[in-house]
């Protein structure tokens, strides 16, 4: 929207969410659905997280980073479906201006560290493929947790200058957001005062949080390729292989719907598309990472059969 000659404040005091559809007679429909996929990720991902924390095989670094993008999943859901189901059962679609920036700040802060530790684990995989010597000291406890501490600030920096800088925006009305949550691109549309730098800085900052780890990953995995092509046991390379091909999966969701989502910044032509790219983000990817991750590898699948039946079920 133009700037409006004489506004200095945010009267806007809550924003109205309009959700996916605007049809009642659907709504039921979505919220069974949602509800269904909430349970399901949360209890696919909290099944994985227990599965690494019981079994002993998998107290390695490539788990603990596993383990933790599960926790990971697991909050990026809840940031945003809870609420949208609140809205659905209870037919108020207004979320409080905080509320709304609250909600805004979470879902970046777990994105970003989304984006870091996609590309820890890469890291991971380099190693342990190309460097197989020293994978040990290199990706020692204390390595580990270095990653963890300077992701979780990075994402936490991303993600609060992002909220601040909207604050600084003007919200004078209309006040209705074209999506089931809160952010940037949708908040973008219904500001009465410039957005242009706002917009430079999520293109600005999105390349350091994004361009830089893809960078990170496509690196890594030119190396591995390198590696795993001399390997001669055909059973090694496919391993490998597979090991590789869940976490590339992943990487691919993640970052293709990521950039779309953000490629156009909203715009009113696209709108609509945004909610299917946000389904995709925040619903789809973290349903699917525990079914991506234990699909092919036998340790997982054997540690979750542990976890969900009883060890007296193998012996």
């Amino acid at each position: 929207m133009e700037p409006e000659s004489g506004t200095n404040r945010t009267t806007v005091t809550e924003f109205i969410l309009l959700g996916l559809l605007e049809m009642e007679k659907l709504q039921p429909v979505v919220f069974v659905l949602f509800l269904f996929a909430y349970l399901v990720t949360v209890g696919g991902n909290l099944s994985i997280l227990a599965a690494i924390l019981v079994e002993p095989k998998l107290h390695t670094p490539m788990y603990f980073f596993l383990g933790n993008l599960s926790v990971l999943d697991v909050g990026c859901i809840t940031v945003t479906v809870p609420a949208m189901l609140a809205h659905l059962l209870t037919h108020k679609h207004t979320i409080p201006y905080a509320a709304c920036l609250s909600q805004l700040f979470f879902f970046h802060l777990l994105a970003g560290m989304d984006c870091f530790w996609l590309t820890a684990m890469a890291y991971d995989l380099f190693l342990a493929i190309c460097r197989p010597l020293t994978y040990s000291i290199r990706m020692s406890q204390t390595v580990q947790w270095i990653l963890v501490a300077v992701s979780w600030v990075c994402a936490f920096t991303n993600a609060l200058t992002h909220t601040v800088a909207l604050t600084t925006l003007n919200f004078c009305g209309p006040s209705e957001v074209n999506h089931f949550y809160c952010d940037l691109p949708q908040l973008f549309q219904l500001s009465c005062s410039s957005t242009q730098l706002n917009k430079q800085l999520l293109f600005g900052v999105g390349f350091i949080m994004a361009g830089e780890p893809v960078v990170l990953i496509i690196t890594s995995y030119i190396h591995v390729a390198a590696a795993v092509l001399q390997i001669r046991s055909v059973e090694g390379r496919k391993k490998a292989f597979s090991t590789c091909g869940s976490h590339l999966t992943v990487v691919c969701l993640f970052y293709g719907s990521g950039i779309f989502n953000y490629m156009h910044l909203g715009s009113e032509e696209a709108s609509d598309k945004d909610k299917g790219v946000g389904v995709f983000n925040t619903v789809i990817n973290p349903m699917l990472n525990p079914l991506i991750y234990s699909l092919r590898n036998p340790d997982v699948q054997g540690a979750l059969w542990r976890v969900l039946v009883g060890r007296w079920s193998l012996t």
